[in-house]
């Protein structure tokens, strides 16, 4: 009998695009067969949706009828797909500290990333430059030159939408220079943030970070400056295939983890929890903005449906903890400022 073909897992995405190349290192990192599709280019056959990264799932025939968005849940669903190589800690409270910290980096991290791309003219420069080639490198000059008027346009008017903008500057700037200093320290006694093999925070973080660090120059020359060891870093989580794993060996245990990892409860606490609870008040209140106070700095922004969402899962999977685990988080919790999420 002739061995059942295997049809490789399809990915759209673009370069510039953080969640995009955070997808791809998870497909390398997990080994798992498929082909990068750039978004809007020639191999763009994909069925259309409207955020990147798109994952198509073939069935048996080979036939690409079931495409699916938003990483998170693209990294459960494969999860149930594929036993080798889990990103998912096995005791459960790490687990759950992996999901807060994926969470974190998906929805804080990406707004330093967002204000560096489109805050400063070098980097505004750039992405103009740059970004519209990622559909097509033959790109006429005509056609370049307005789609990158297009693009720049948009996203310097949607800077106050998601953030970035005078006010807002300091707290997200020094959020930025407190991980990176944190991220320095950790990878001086650790390959990754939970253990010797990554997990679903360290995929988050270098989706991000590899834009910070890889793309964006104001950022670059900042992590070059502050966190050699993060831009390595960076460098080597874009393609883990390589990296050995043992089973479901690797992780640490929630007595274990590292007190430089722990350093990030606080900088969560004081920066994306504030901001999840006073986005969820606003949109409870039926407001279109909010402002709040983060690590003492004024903050304001657009009210976001998504983060709503973030806020609800969290405490879904906070919920879904058995008593004990529960306590376990709760005691890793206590004084980080993270406890205000749970509190009824």
């Amino acid at each position: 009998m002739a061995p059942q073909q295997v049809f490789p897992l399809r990915i759209r995405g673009v370069l510039g695009s953080p969640y995009s190349l955070k997808m791809r290192a998870v497909l390398r990192y997990r080994q798992i067969p498929f082909k990068w599709v750039p978004q809007n280019s020639k191999w763009d056959d994909l069925p259309p949706f409207p955020l990147i990264p798109a994952v198509a799932f073939p069935d048996a025939t080979g036939a690409y009828t079931d495409t699916m968005i938003d990483s998170s849940p693209l990294i459960m669903r494969l999860e149930g797909m594929y036993s080798e190589r889990s990103l998912v800690p096995t005791d459960a409270v790490v687990a759950f500290i992996d999901y807060l910290l994926e969470d974190y980096a998906d929805e804080w991290v990406t707004k330093q990333m967002y204000h560096y791309r489109w805050y400063y003219n070098d980097a505004i420069d750039k992405a103009g430059k740059l970004l519209p080639l990622d559909s097509d490198q033959q790109m006429p000059a005509h056609t370049l030159e307005s789609f990158s008027k297009y693009i720049t346009d948009r996203q310097i008017s949607r800077r106050a939408l998601v953030g970035s903008t005078d006010e807002n500057k300091p707290a997200i700037e020094e959020s930025f220079y407190r991980l990176l200093d944190m991220m320095q320290a950790h990878l001086a006694v650790a390959p990754f943030l939970l253990g010797d093999r990554p997990g679903r925070g360290d995929f988050a973080l270098f989706g991000q970070m590899t834009e910070l660090l890889r793309w964006d120059p104001v950022s670059v020359r900042i992590g070059i400056e502050r966190a050699p060891r993060m831009v390595n870093w960076v460098d080597r989580t874009d393609d883990l295939s390589w990296w050995d794993v043992d089973g479901n060996n690797g992780w640490v245990t929630r007595d274990a983890i590292h007190p430089t990892v722990l350093a990030l409860l606080p900088e969560i606490g004081r920066t994306y929890a504030p901001f999840l609870l006073a986005n969820e008040a606003a949109m409870e209140a039926g407001a279109e903005t909010f402002s709040c106070v983060i690590d003492g700095h004024p903050y304001s922004q657009g009210t976001f449906v998504y983060q709503r969402k973030c806020l609800k899962w969290i405490r879904e999977e906070y919920a879904k903890l058995s008593d004990d685990d529960r306590r376990g988080v709760d005691a890793l919790l206590a004084g980080t400022g993270c406890e205000i999420l749970f509190a009824s």
